[in-house]
């Protein structure tokens, strides 16, 4: 090692003639070979190619055990970092005890290309790459598709407008406005209409672009005199989507170019998506004839993922790895403990699955609760049975203190098995906890008030979306 406890590993992989630090770093370029190949084949060729193939090794410190993985822009970098880092991580850790953390960040001086790229134009002069239009596919994640997109309750209007705006006859409105909170499924719904209207037509100018991505390119024209270029670049498109809508802030000519720019694809009756996570009136800082714009099309909510549609997502991600062997208990687990987002249940997943793999180990739930303990430690929130009850009584009206009531009534008695039920489910406590706070029953009373209510569910309709609604009021 070095007097500072640092190894500079070379961004081009090469091995350096330097004593100990070259041994070090040729271990280092051998044990990437061994995780990159493991990942070619996990991943699959086209997704490797486009995200871990660019990944050079920076600096190692030992003191702290971090690894550098070097990346050709930030928008790569940060897309690898919020999709990979937690496989890389444990890719790592497995392969070389002297790793216990990464930092994932830009290579110095490459993020231009890669910017063009990400906005489907490829690297030319000056004078002309932002004149030439190419149809748009680098930029759209080719995971993020209709198929794989699964449908529930909360997402469902959203679901059904991105696919109108995707066909081939024109929408009844414009623009398409996707509003939810982090990891719901937005940004997917963006990917899989580009997609899908790619398909449909195959020369369409499509660009997908984050609302941050905008402003960088439109400051980088105006420092190169291309505004014009910029202009005609994007009002050619056929599909403009732009996501995280929130981030247009700051100087009043980039908000102006956007305004104009929305006024310019709705105009010539081009398709724009826009994402945020709130609806238009709550944006900051934001240009009312911008806000206004955005309201006049179609405003569609997705709602945090219930219960019901945390299970399907995670059963369809199974099915898609016929090899990963994940009883359904632990599926039950994931689905009611990861309730914060969609991205954060299925990186719980993939995390789970890659340690499994990894170790050989089989997926149990005591694994999963080892393994995700941060992930489960943060979207754990602490229902008490108090506030189930309270939920219950408001839900069906009834007074509280008939929880703890000897009264038999039907209109009494069905609440009370319905809150014990959902005291079950959504807290840890054991039958007899549950029966003290019911007052002082037995806990075979909770037992049977648990798989009645289990029963009923699957035999009658009212009492499932009965139940339903209270896990959604009880898990927001």
């Amino acid at each position: 090692m070095t007097g500072n406890n640092f190894v500079s590993l070379g961004s081009s992989g090469q091995t350096e003639d330097r004593g100990t630090d070259g041994a070090l770093t040729a271990r280092f370029d051998a044990d990437w070979q061994i995780i990159s190949s493991g990942l070619r084949r996990d991943l699959g060729a086209q997704i490797y190619g486009q995200w871990i193939r660019s990944i050079a090794l920076g600096d190692f410190c030992d003191l702290t055990g971090t690894l550098e993985l070097l990346l050709p822009s930030d928008f790569s970098a940060s897309w690898v970092s919020d999709h990979y880092a937690d496989r890389l991580r444990l890719a790592w850790t497995s392969t070389n005890k002297n790793v216990k953390q990464l930092k994932i960040r830009t290579r110095p001086g490459a993020a231009r290309v890669e910017m063009l790229r990400a906005s489907g134009v490829t690297e030319r002069p000056a004078a002309q790459h932002m004149a030439e239009i190419l149809p748009v596919r680098s930029a759209l994640d080719p995971r993020m598709t209709f198929a794989n997109f699964v449908k529930g309750q909360t997402n469902v209007l959203a679901h059904s407008a991105a696919e109108r705006v995707a066909a081939k006859d024109k929408p009844l409105f414009n623009p398409l406005y996707l509003q939810a909170a982090t990891g719901q499924g937005k940004t997917h719904l963006m990917h899989a209409i580009g997609h899908a209207y790619a398909e449909i037509n195959p020369d369409a100018q499509i660009i997908y672009m984050s609302a941050e991505k905008f402003m960088m390119e439109f400051v980088t024209a105006m420092r190169r005199k291309e505004v014009m270029e910029f202009k005609a670049r994007l009002r050619a498109v056929d599909v403009l989507l732009i996501d995280d809508i929130q981030f247009i802030i700051g100087k009043v000519s980039t908000q102006e170019e956007f305004l104009h720019t929305i006024d310019a694809i709705i105009g010539a009756g081009k398709r724009l998506v826009v994402a945020a996570d709130r609806a238009p009136q709550a944006l900051d800082g934001v240009d009312q004839r911008i806000l206004s714009r955005l309201s006049m099309g179609l405003v569609a909510d997705i709602q945090p993922a219930d219960l019901e549609l945390r299970r399907l997502i995670l059963q369809q991600r199974l099915a898609q790895m016929p090899e990963a062997q994940v009883g359904e208990d632990v599926v039950e687990f994931l689905a009611r403990t990861i309730s914060r987002n969609v991205r954060e249940l299925e990186g719980g997943l993939n995390k789970l699955l890659a340690y499994a793999q990894l170790t050989g180990k089989p997926v149990t739930r005591t694994l999963a609760e080892e393994q995700l303990k941060d992930i489960l430690s943060a979207c754990r929130r602490r229902i008490t049975i108090d506030e189930i009850q309270r939920a219950v009584c408001e839900y069906y009206r009834i007074d509280r203190s008939e929880m703890s009531s000897k009264r038999r009534a039907r209109a009494v008695v069905r609440p009370r098995q319905v809150a014990m039920y959902l005291a079950k489910v959504m807290t840890p406590r054991s039958y007899p906890e549950i029966g003290r706070k019911f007052g002082g029953r037995d806990h075979s009373t909770v037992i049977h008030a648990v798989r009645l209510v289990e029963d009923l569910r699957k035999q009658d309709s009212d009492m499932d979306n009965d139940v339903r609604a209270l896990l959604r009021q009880l898990e927001a």
